[in-house]
């Protein structure tokens, strides 16, 4: 995953606030990665609403 792409919320990994839940099945543009809890790295994902938080990879898919 690259910043500038487009990526598709595929799935949740944990309890979510219903704001963020929201966008499961959405699709946004990755602008920047973050350290999530020190073994990984999250994707912060913009959508067009201009709305933005964070996933791991493995909630993403990219969208071709």
């Amino acid at each position: 995953m690259e910043i500038g792409q487009t990526v598709k919320v595929c799935r949740l990994r944990d309890r979510v606030s219903t704001d963020i839940a929201g966008k499961l099945g959405e699709t946004g543009v990755i602008t920047d990665f973050k350290m999530t809890d020190g073994s990984g790295i999250g994707a912060v994902v913009e959508f067009s609403d201009k709305t933005a938080t964070w996933f791991f990879e493995d909630e993403l898919k990219i969208v071709d």
